[in-house]
């Protein structure tokens, strides 16, 4: 137990050192453009150096700290639950083959799950906090920072769910991104201009660091686990549900509150 002990701790630094080596790569070529911009092209000094250096110091760090959360836990851990939720034991299914795919009413708790973690991660979404947080200013309050986290929130949750779905089912992934995105141009049409470009961008911040690790792995797990189902072809593509279906919700969201607000001015 002793000796085992710090094996595994040295382990553990190894595998930090190299995270830390890689991540040190992946940031230089941003630091390169900033420094070089701000030197060479604007010609004035760096402003507050010591605390700039800290902050990429700061960064790498936590960079690397993510990265080896994300191949120890969150991997892991997405994969192994849809693991468990679609053994045959748990479902109920004596037996599953390729020869004999499954029906997409036994995995009712994969779809309730998918939902849970789209929901979930949503919500604590950094990137999306920031952005509905800087709405509500440019809009002085006319979009609560709430309201629009958990229209978008919704979308993903209906979105990961429905991708789940069709990894069981194993129908072609472009069939509903394109009626997808059909819905998308006609809401355009019918939505307050106002809600548009932000409900655009709602789409790509939900895709970020907490969202995309644990929907990636319960892509993975999931058509590892269902016969008859690649991984290669079937495991990807729950990014673009959770990318489509948020600018759905926050267009719905800003067109159920103008004709709410349409039908009190009515009544009133």
């Amino acid at each position: 137990m002793s000796e085992a002990a710090p094996a595994h701790h040295q382990g553990l630094l190894d595998l930090f050192a190299d995270t830390f080596v890689a991540t040190i790569g992946d940031v230089l070529p941003i630091a390169v453009i900033l420094i070089g911009a701000q030197v060479f092209i604007l010609r004035r000094r760096i402003p507050h150096l010591p605390q700039v250096a800290l902050g990429f110091f700061m960064v790498l760090l936590g960079l690397a700290f993510f990265l080896i959360g994300l191949d120890l836990a969150l991997f892991e851990l997405g994969e192994k639950m849809a693991e468990q939720l679609t053994d045959p034991a748990f479902l109920g299914i004596e037996h599953l083959s390729a020869e004999l795919p499954p029906h997409w009413a036994d995995y009712l708790w994969i779809y309730a799950f998918a939902a849970a973690i789209g929901f979930s991660t949503t919500i604590a979404e950094p990137s999306l906090i920031a952005v509905a947080i800087k709405a509500n200013q440019v809009s002085a309050g006319g979009i609560g920072i709430w309201g629009l986290r958990i229209a978008v929130a919704i979308g993903v949750a209906v979105g990961i769910s429905l991708g789940a779905f069709r990894i069981v089912t194993g129908t072609p992934l472009h069939w509903y991104i394109i009626a997808g995105y059909v819905v998308v141009i006609i809401q355009t049409f019918y939505a307050p201009k106002n809600i548009i470009a932000l409900a655009y961008d709602s789409g790509g911040v939900t895709t970020s660091t907490v969202t995309v690790p644990l929907v990636t792995a319960l892509g993975l797990g999931l058509s590892q686990n269902v016969p008859g189902r690649d991984p290669m072809l079937d495991g990807f593509g729950l990014i673009a549900f959770a990318s489509l279906f948020p600018m759905m919700a926050v267009m719905g969201y800003a067109q159920i509150g103008e004709w709410y607000a349409r039908r009190s001015r009515h009544s009133s």
